[in-house]
């Protein structure tokens, strides 16, 4: 039977501003992981989802005790748990990435799993289209200066009521959006109609010479169905103005190549996304696929 406490705990679980969320979000990280993979710098088993359970220092950072653990992580759920306005979330999303990361909850693994609890902090409004995440991997050095400097203690006693720096997270805070606002732009950019045509004429003109079997007819149909969603196998083949066989042998050949994917063998066709064409239709996505694949 399943209890009033155990309810509540699942549902912490699906709240991303939760520690229970935070927690699910490392345990499922290091689940992934080789158990060879699990091993800190310093030899140590890092087991997923477990809170440490001694002192650490993280360079110059001494992060709260072992003991007191407990009593931070429940104050970043009064703190960060109540639902707000988007403009409210992500600010709070910035300043829960800062605290979460200077509590430092396990011994290892802490930035993987702070940054995750953002992505998913910030899904309702990104959709998915767009993450801070990309944004701090392409900056790292800002990204860890900002994240120390928020770090730091009091300045002075107009500098907040708390023992860190309100100037050291303002600042913080104003990085972390600067991040999203410049994410929103890229995706923004990458995802304009008129750019996606000509990306995708290029992708398919690119393929069609090495290999014969893909044809400059596949543009107009998949320009529809990346912009207006999936269509019958009977519509893509009108759309290409091929006859019937030729039509048929060109979908076969997207659907094995991945460009179009499908539920089912007789099922309608909506755009795919495989590793081997993101370096063309979304340029500097992700430079370091771009590396694994040349």
């Amino acid at each position: 039977m399943v209890t009033n406490h155990q309810n509540r705990q699942r549902k912490r679980k699906n709240v991303p501003f939760s520690t229970d969320f935070l927690i699910e979000a490392h345990r499922a990280l290091y689940e992934r992981l080789a158990p060879e993979d699990r091993i800190s710098d310093d030899g140590e088993v890092i087991v997923p989802g477990q809170i440490r359970t001694r002192d650490v220092e993280v360079g110059r950072h001494i992060p709260p005790r072992a003991a007191s653990l407990p009593a931070f992580l429940e104050r970043l759920d009064q703190v960060y748990g109540p639902t707000r306005s988007w403009e409210r979330t992500l600010i709070a999303t910035a300043c829960a990435h800062h605290r979460v990361a200077w509590v430092h909850p396990f011994l290892d693994g802490n930035g993987r799993a702070t940054r995750l609890q953002s992505h998913c902090a910030l899904w309702k409004l990104s959709e998915g289209l767009w993450s801070p995440n990309r944004g701090l991997a392409r900056s790292t050095t800002a990204y860890y200066a900002a994240l120390q400097n928020a770090d730091s203690a009091r300045r002075g006693d107009l500098d907040g009521r708390g023992n860190l720096s309100a100037a050291g997270l303002f600042e913080w805070v104003k990085y972390f959006l600067g991040i999203c606002q410049d994410q929103v732009a890229y995706m923004s950019s990458m995802l304009a109609l008129e750019g996606i045509k000509q990306r995708i004429e290029a992708l398919i003109i690119f393929r069609s010479t090495q290999d014969k079997s893909i044809r400059r007819e596949a543009i107009l149909p998949l320009v529809h169905i990346f912009g207006l969603g999936p269509i019958t196998r009977g519509e893509f083949a009108q759309m290409t103005g091929l006859g019937e066989r030729s039509a048929r042998s060109l979908l076969s050949k997207l659907l094995a190549d991945r460009l179009l994917v499908s539920d089912t063998p007789y099922g309608p066709v909506r755009f795919g996304m495989p590793l081997n064409s993101l370096g063309m239709i979304f340029p500097n996505l992700y430079p370091e696929v771009d590396q694994l694949l040349a």
